[in-house]
């Protein structure tokens, strides 16, 4: 009996299904089923007389990998085969082959593998053997540094050989008593499992004709996500017989902030003379009216492979522009649009909200929570983000010093020597046998809780957060030396805008207001079952999702696309209008667009223009929704009614 059917699959996947030698390159766009094709490909080989255990599939996470698998398993199920080829992620391929020859890199075979938690407390023990001050240089961004370093094939030592500033030198002394660490232990970190097979690889050619002659075909998922010494090593596994088919699409490359190159997609045919191309366009998500939009949008950039998304579904609904008066305004859209949709019957996990940077999601919980309507948030409630757990906790220490948990929280920030003993120490009342320093450290410390008291006693609550913001050095604490340390100033910046909705009830009632609600929504995270509720999450996290109606908050012009603080450190305007088109291309039957004409951020109302994507879309697309009418009470109530263009 043939394995895998291919009659349901379109011309051009059937064509990809069928090659079988050579490299082979899958431009497929969103929603083109490219799983359903590698699975199918995989499948048809077995047909032919490959055997399975010469065929290798790799991919980027356990999900796609797993689910990879299923459907493999599936197709092989009816022809009674039961071996499998190797389907698995990157760092999974990386630890088979690195246990099987463990011993030639002196590690045991079963060496320990960190994962992120574990290299960061290592990391942060080092920071302080070395006394430099964890607080000051966050043991996260410094393990992020390394990242990026072993993720573009770097060593160490080639590392320590280019250094030219005080924070690469201080990476760098890290770095080598971190592998120190890992050696003595028999360990390696996530990175390691790819950076040290593709050592092992080049070091040992006859460890690496051993795998090229094993694996003979050789598949890689979202190819163009790879970072350089993923692509390393999917070139060395390929190299013997050149049969490498990859999958992917330029348009949809989101992440060259964690390595990755699109250029990998663009360069195949060049890397591998002969390879044969085929352009997957036809989308089975999407209504026609959705990817007429992201056609739109996504043609104007240039470094791409040329493609045109179609379907054979019928128009659909247009997608519907609202343009909001503020971000309240915008939230009340989309929490009323919602309700209407789940009062109607659409389960509240097909309804997604996406945006671009994590602080506009907490006035969206607001709310959401406020109507009732169950959500869940992809990625850290605003609440329970580290920053603003920190600026609250200053503010609430200001009030009740004993309050530990809150002192604990932010005494070493900036400030030496707050370890457990001392806190034990401080706690007790016994202050008289600190040392010196930490006596002099511990002193200012309550004399800013002191200055910070003073504010929120006198000052309106928005004025008392940004004075209290501004005291505790925050935002030169997050700006030294962290990669997401713009995110986080953002973050405690909308927590300032907050604050203003407390003022009329004055200075201290209205601060103490706004930290016994933000404990309230801190626990009202978990509502509805694991799993349940409307999604709310950044377009990064919604890649390889989709959903039936599809809201895009924020689209103005240095939010979406995006602006970044450091004039130094442009924002690359192509991915941004790629991370659009991903945000487009998740809607399956309804897109919502919204911007505001004004924004408070840091305590201040700015003008907006609205994002430049909405000009891409053609106007026939479209329709747009009447604005909120104000209510007495501040509220708003949506007028509900269309408008075409």
């Amino acid at each position: 009996m043939p394995i895998g059917e291919i009659t349901e699959l379109n011309e051009r996947q059937q064509s990809a299904v069928l090659h079988k030698d050579g490299p082979l390159l899958i431009v497929a766009g969103a929603g083109a089923g490219k799983t359903r094709v590698i699975t199918h490909r995989i499948a048809k080989l077995i047909e032919n007389g490959i055997a399975p255990e010469h065929i290798l599939a790799v991919t980027f996470t356990n999900k796609a990998a797993r689910e990879m698998r299923e459907r493999v398993l599936a197709l092989l199920a009816s022809s009674g085969e039961r071996r499998m080829p190797f389907v698995a992620t990157f760092h999974a391929l990386g630890v088979a082959i690195l246990r099987e020859h463990s011993s030639v890199l002196g590690l045991s075979r079963w060496f320990a593998i960190y994962d992120r938690g574990d290299s960061i407390s290592v990391i942060r023990r080092i920071l302080k053997s070395l006394g430099y001050d964890p607080k000051q240089f966050d043991p996260k961004s410094v393990l992020g540094a390394i990242s990026r370093e072993k993720g573009e094939g770097r060593s160490y030592q080639e590392f320590a050989g280019v250094i030219q500033d005080f924070y690469g030198q201080l990476v760098s002394d890290v770095w080598q008593h971190y592998e120190q660490e890992l050696s003595k232990e028999h360990a390696l970190d996530f990175d390691d499992l790819l950076l040290k097979t593709v050592g092992l690889f080049k070091k040992y050619p006859e460890i690496l004709s051993k795998y090229q002659t094993h694996w003979q075909y050789i598949h890689v998922d979202e190819y163009q996500d790879t970072n350089a010494i993923q692509y390393e090593l999917s070139r060395l596994l390929a190299e013997k017989h050149h049969n490498i088919c990859v999958v992917g699409d330029m348009d949809q490359n989101i992440y060259s902030w964690r390595g990755a190159r699109h250029e990998h997609m663009t360069r195949f045919e060049k890397n591998f003379e002969g390879t044969t191309v085929v352009l997957l366009e036809q989308n089975y998500r999407s209504t026609k009216t959705i990817l007429d939009a992201a056609n739109a949008i996504i043609k104007k950039n240039k470094v791409r492979k040329e493609k045109n998304l179609f379907t054979v579904r019928a128009d659909g609904e247009k997608i519907t522009i609202y343009p909001a008066f503020d971000e309240r305004d915008e939230a009340s859209f989309i929490t009323t649009i919602s309700g209407q949709l789940i009062e109607g019957g659409l389960p509240a996990e097909e309804i997604a909200v996406l945006y671009r940077a994590n602080f506009q999601s907490r006035v969206i919980e607001e709310a959401m929570l406020r109507a009732g309507i169950p959500y869940q948030v992809v990625g850290t409630a605003f609440f329970e983000r580290r920053e603003v757990k920190e600026i609250l906790a200053f503010v609430r220490a200001s009030l009740n010093p004993a309050d530990r948990a809150s002192v604990e929280r932010i005494i070493g920030v900036g400030r030496k020597g707050f370890g457990d003993k001392t806190m034990e120490k401080i706690f007790s009342g016994d202050t008289a046998t600190l040392p010196p320093k930490v006596t002099v450290a511990f002193a200012e410390f309550k004399k800013l809780l002191a200055n910070i008291r003073e504010v929120v006693e006198t000052r309106l609550p928005s004025d008392a957060m940004k004075s209290a913001y501004r005291l505790s050095r925050l935002e030169e604490y997050y700006s030294i030396g962290r990669e997401d340390g713009e995110e986080r100033i953002e973050n405690i910046k909308e927590l300032v805008s907050l604050a203003g909705k407390y003022d009329s009830l004055g200075p201290r009632i209205g601060i103490e207001k706004m930290l016994e609600e933000a404990a309230l929504m801190s626990d009202q995270d978990s509502l509805g079952a694991k799993g349940s509720g409307v999604r709310l999450m950044t377009v990064h996290a919604a890649k390889g999702l989709e959903f039936a109606h599809v809201f895009v908050a924020g689209l103005e012009q240095g939010l979406f696309p995006h602006e970044r603080l450091d004039p130094d450190q442009a924002t690359d305007p192509e991915e941004e209008r790629r991370l659009m088109y991903v945000a487009v291309t998740r809607a399956k039957e309804k897109l919502y667009l919204s911007y505001t004409t004004t924004r408070t951020v840091f305590g201040t109302t700015r003008v907006n223009i609205p994002s430049e994507f909405l000009d891409d879309i053609p106007p026939g697309l479209t329709d747009q929704a009447n604005p909120y009418q104000p209510s007495e009470d501040g509220s708003t109530n949506f007028l509900g009614n269309i408008i075409d263009f």
